[in-house]
């Protein structure tokens, strides 16, 4: 006999999610800080240097006629295009927004174990669980990767963009915690919905770098016309050919998982309604952004579409899986089609 779920286990979860949402909104006001302070240290060091080329007393010759022994640096501070952590000067807002986004997400972490108590089965049954444990897997993502690699640059897109799953979660989708409909009480839930979440977390993690990747693409076009940098917060970013092709990386293990997850859906639709494949609305969209992946991998790997083109390509696929969990979802009618969900 199914158990009954517990109202007011699933009313805790959803105020760990309001807390957690409280965290990550604290911390995206540090990564932005970290940006702007940043921003603002690099204007000053390039002042200074501009003054001390101008000054011959500061430019490097002594009382004496000789040179100076001091070095001085001979640019502005920019990213490593290695995106290793460097001997340069503490952060201060970037550790406290790294901090509060570590926190944020064990209490998110929280929400979603207790909603999956709750429920008496695994979290990610409807959009509104789906969204929530999807914006989960961005954040640990995020803090998986910056334990090897300084990623610090993008936490405000990224910790932005969980900000606004949450959001979407909680406004737009809300759920009371409930049993699931007999269609979706399979063991394939497990495994296709946790892969197609893994997917699009690091989806969303290569979508917030492929922006960024344009915003640094077309202020390298400026400095190199000759224009004036207008946006210096993008020094802390690396160069936009090690923003694609990092994005390029993620999304090629990305787009394994998405194919795992077509191919777990097709089996768990063969065992649910009798056929592999039916042309639903959900599965034509699913293969859509398959076939938009697997053109942005093919195109760069073999066609040469690098730079702009790429990460465009990118974003598209991104706007897809944003497509087939809104729009699809809501205004679509179809077997994956499921009222409150």
């Amino acid at each position: 006999m199914p158990q009954p779920v517990n109202a007011e286990l699933g009313q805790a979860s959803e105020l760990f999610m309001l807390l957690a949402s409280i965290a990550y909104v604290a911390a995206l006001i540090f990564f932005v800080l970290d940006l702007v302070r940043s921003s603002t240290t690099i204007g000053s060091l390039e002042t200074r240097l501009a003054q001390e080329k101008a000054t011959p007393a500061l430019a490097g010759v002594g009382a004496r006629g000789g040179s100076t022994s001091a070095a001085v640096p001979t640019g502005p501070a920019t990213a490593d295009d290695s995106m290793d952590y460097g001997s340069g000067p503490r952060r201060g807002a970037a550790r406290i927004a790294v901090a509060l986004t570590v926190l944020a997400a064990v209490i998110h972490g929280a929400a979603v174990v207790t909603r999956g108590i709750a429920a008496n089965r695994v979290p990610w049954g409807n959009m509104y669980e789906f969204c929530t444990t999807g914006a989960f897997l961005v954040s640990v993502i995020f803090l998986v990767t910056l334990t090897r690699k300084d990623l610090r640059f993008v936490g405000s897109f990224v910790v932005g963009l969980v900000v606004v799953m949450l959001c979407a979660a909680t406004v737009g989708f809300p759920t009371p915690v409930a049993r699931l409909i007999p269609a979706l009480q399979s063991y394939w839930l497990i495994v296709h919905v946790s892969i197609a979440v893994a997917s699009s977390a690091l989806f969303t993690i290569t979508f917030a770098m492929s922006v960024l990747q344009l915003l640094q693409s077309s202020r390298e076009t400026k400095l190199l016309a000759g224009k004036a940098d207008t946006a210096r917060f993008l020094r802390l970013v690396p160069s936009a050919l090690s923003l694609e092709n990092l994005s390029y990386r993620l999304n090629a293990i990305a787009f394994v998982g998405w194919t795992f997850t077509l191919m777990a859906g097709a089996i768990w639709a063969e065992q649910a309604w009798g056929r592999y494949w039916g042309w639903d609305t959900k599965e034509v969209w699913t293969f859509v952004i398959w076939t938009v992946y697997a053109g942005y991998l093919h195109a760069r790997a073999t066609r040469g579409w690098t730079g702009t083109r790429a990460a465009w390509l990118s974003i598209v696929g991104y706007l897809c899986i944003v497509f087939n969990f809104t729009i699809v979802n809501i205004y679509f009618s179809g077997l994956h089609s499921y009222s409150g969900v």
